[in-house]
Parts: C-alpha cells; structure tokens; sequence
C-alpha cells in the first residue's frame, strides 16, 4: 500500500475547494497590461487538501512535489513564506498536499491551495490576521486568492479582487476535466478576446445571463475542450470556468448529475460537486474556532 497523502504528523488538515466561473465578461484591458472583468465565484464542495504541522526552526517544507514545478516555486510555498515574513514569524512548517483538483483547469487547485495555506498558518502560527489582511496579502500571488480567502460566493470586478458576497442557489454541478493544459496568459493575450462587453448590474446577473468571453477563444485553440462542450451539451447546456480546461453543467440533484456522468467516455474524467456559498474551508475554519 502506497503511503497516505497527508501522514498522522500533520496537526492540521484543511480542504482547499474548487470554484467555478459561473460567468466571465471581459470589460477591457488595463495601462498595466491586466484586464477589466466581471465575474460570479461559487465554491465546490471538492477540492484538494493541505495536511500542517508546526516546525520551530522557521523552514517551510511542502513534502509534495509537484511535477514541473521547483519547490519554491509552488504557490503554497510563496503563500507561506509570504505570511512568514510579513509577519516577521520565527516558526515555520511542515506541508503536505493530496492533490485532487486538475493543473490549468479554472477551478482554482493552486489559488485555493494558497489562500488555505494562508488561513492555515495564520491559525497555526497564532498570528490572529484578519480575512481583510489575508486577502490583501493573497491578491499579490494571484487574482482568484481573495475569494478563496473570504470563503462566500461572490461577484468580482476589478482583475477579480473586488468582491461583492451574493447569496446563489446551490444545484450540483458535473465538472468534466479535458486532458489539456490551458495557458491563461495565452488567452488573456489573445488579440481575438473579446474585450469590450458592457459593464452588468450584479442584479441583472442574479436573474439570470451572462457568459464566458474567454470560451469562443479557448474552443478554438483546444480541440478537447470544445469536444467536451459539443458533448456534455447533449445533456445539459454547458460553460467554460474560468479560461478552462474545465467545463461544466448543473443539476437540480445529485442523481441527475450522476446518471449524465456515467455517459461520458472514459477519455473525459469529472467528478460531480455541489455548489456552496460558504466554502468548506471556512466551514472547517468554523468548527475549529467553536473547540
């Protein structure tokens, strides 16, 4: 039997969720070069999970490689050491990471990892930082941190960083997984992006509409995600999240996602998840708080 992913040793173990881009509209491109957008975030109960335990030497070691990506590199790791030296924090930790969310699929695996590191040292480490600094603290490893960081579904503006909690139905929903890797800097720098989508009412929105600009482009660049489409579209009407891979469907109920899961060749892996407004790392943070 091959060892666990997470060992007995870590003293912590959180999840880090999935989320989904119920719909990205691309308002323009900014002087900096990054874009204008609007979008609506929900949580997946599914995600990856990070197991800490306290080291008092100050080293940050994530026992957990991950394929093509150095060390130092990884997000978790920047997240840490972010944390560690803004607060100027002597003690360091040990990380473990079971991996269950695809790289490059647009559901938030790295960026979610590093908001639960965030969250998770500042509960081991005792630093009693507020979400608001957190967050601040994630939006320089990536857009998509903060509202891992806050933990409710949320509409974003800004390059998504400014967030409004919205309060959204929760169906299942059928992620397939396309096997390619999407580049988002590939995307985003795409001249035939479509960049000049008027600006919605969060009101709007919640009565229904939207879309995901980046879709046209990525279905031309990546034949499996527009295979994917055309397919899980048979069933049920279907979106890109984010700038991909993954695409997606919902359902009022667990068995109706089931029974259209197991009609997808085996080429296309999925999984089925439902939708929350609050994360499940804020739900375990929650109880860990009420101990």
């Amino acid at each position: 039997m091959s060892a666990p992913a997470i060992p007995a040793a870590a003293e912590l173990i959180l999840p880090a969720p999935a989320k989904l881009n119920l719909m990205l509209h691309i308002l323009g491109r900014r002087a900096d070069g990054y874009h204008e957008l609007q979008t609506l975030f929900q949580f997946l109960d599914f995600g990856d999970e990070l197991g800490f335990a306290l080291r008092q030497d100050g080293v940050i070691q994530l026992h957990t490689p991950i394929d093509g990506v150095p060390h130092d590199s990884n997000l978790i790791v920047r997240a840490a050491c972010l944390l560690q030296q803004h607060a100027n924090c002597a003690l360091g930790a040990d990380i473990w990471l079971d991996k269950r969310l695809p790289m490059g699929g647009g559901i938030g695996g790295g960026s979610s990892d590093a908001a639960t590191t965030l969250l998770g040292l500042n509960h081991l480490w005792q630093l009693h930082y507020s979400e608001e600094q957190l967050a601040e603290l994630g939006l320089s490893l990536g857009a998509d941190v903060p509202v891992f960081v806050r933990g409710h579904a949320a509409f974003a503006e800004g390059v998504g960083e400014k967030l409004q909690p919205v309060t959204l139905s929760e169906p299942w929903f059928l992620v397939a997984i396309p096997q390619v890797l999407v580049s988002t800097a590939e995307i985003f720098s795409d001249p035939e992006l479509t960049r000049d989508t008027p600006p919605i009412k969060v009101r709007s929105l919640l009565e229904g509409g939207g879309r995901n600009d980046c879709q046209p482009v990525v279905t031309k660049r990546y034949q499996e995600v527009r295979n994917a489409l055309i397919l899980l579209n048979k069933f049920v009407p279907t979106r890109l999240t984010g700038t991909g891979a993954c695409v997606f469907g919902s359902f009022p109920n667990q068995d109706d996602a089931d029974k259209v899961a197991r009609q997808l060749p085996a080429t296309l892996p999925s999984f089925i998840a439902q939708g929350r407004n609050i994360s499940m790392l804020h739900r375990k943070l929650e109880t860990l708080v009420r101990k």
